[in-house]
């Protein structure tokens, strides 16, 4: 019993002294603070308002976030020709411009269906007469992809602000509705159209501003801006151009107008001469002339 009392009061002596240590108690503190501090941050970390209500970067890598990227880029862009090497290129037939001169507008004409149509858009044909590559000369979305004989297939591109490109005259179409095309990809190969058959193979290009061509070769490696500029002042004139050749047409002509010779002209009204002359009226006395009293006199003589 002594011996067990003995080490009770040994251990408990030691743990007295332990105690008495200078450095005992702060080391108590500290451990117990960093205990503290540890369950207090991964208790905020397992209970964070991010993963509680679900939220997820929209930066990270590989996140398809082409849509806002394509907008911007198309407002930056310049156009360019819809064609993959422009050096082995030519143009075949220009656009038709009403303020052109009319040697140029003549050449700007299309004959089909024994009628001369304006040319709405630019031909492209390669110099040795063999099918290219046509691109896309503006970042956008396909809109319409068709098949049509007289045409010769036709894909529509949709950009910024009502602008659309259309390209016919291609065959072996490589993009479908829907899809996202980046500036001078590869769409399609030149082809040919029952519409134009003289250009040969070649592709049909064409700008719309809200539904109205425009001339493209007035906007090649320009920014897009110049044309939501220039495309206002453009459809002005045109329509002025085709409002006055209404008029024109409407207009009655000089000679369809009543003109001096065909109203009532003095040589149409009576005239002194048709108005019954001296000779024509008889006299008071119906006295004879000078060459019949001449006559009677002679009788007489003889």
């Amino acid at each position: 019993m002594r011996e067990e009392e003995n080490k009770r009061s040994s251990q408990s002596s030691s743990v007295k002294r332990f105690f008495k240590k200078r450095w005992v108690f702060p080391a108590i503190y500290i451990a117990s603070a960093a205990i503290i501090l540890t369950a207090v941050l991964w208790y905020q970390s397992s209970d964070n308002a991010t993963d509680k209500y679900g939220y997820e970067s929209s930066d990270l890598t590989g996140k398809k976030n082409d849509t806002p990227a394509l907008e911007v880029n198309s407002a930056l862009e310049n156009l360019k020709m819809p064609v993959k090497d422009p050096m082995e290129t030519t143009v075949k037939m220009e656009f038709y411009d009403f303020n052109a001169s009319e040697e140029q507008q003549e050449a700007a004409l299309v004959f089909y269906n024994n009628t001369y149509v304006p040319h709405t858009g630019v031909d492209f044909t390669s110099k040795d007469g063999e099918t290219f590559e046509v691109v896309s000369a503006l970042s956008g979305t396909v809109t319409r992809v068709e098949e049509d004989a007289t045409l010769g297939n036709v894909i529509e591109i949709e950009h910024d602000k009502g602008i659309v490109t259309q390209y016919q005259s291609v065959k072996d179409v490589k993009v479908e509705v829907g899809d996202k095309v980046k500036q001078s990809q590869v769409i399609a190969m030149a082809g040919q159209s029952l519409f134009d058959e003289e250009s040969g193979t070649h592709v049909h290009f064409e700008i719309r501003k809200d539904g109205v061509a425009v001339n493209p070769t007035k906007f090649f490696n320009k920014p897009v801006s110049d044309l939501h500029d220039d495309t206002t002042t453009e459809q002005r004139k045109e329509d002025n151009a085709k409002q006055q050749m209404i008029e024109e047409e409407e207009a009655p002509a000089k000679e369809e107008t009543p003109s001096n010779e065909e109203t009532p002209s003095k040589e149409e009204a009576p005239s002194k001469d048709e108005t019954p002359s001296k000779d024509e009226t008889p006299s008071e006395g119906e006295t004879p002339s000078e060459d019949e009293s001449s006559e009677s006199t002679e009788k007489t003589n003889s």
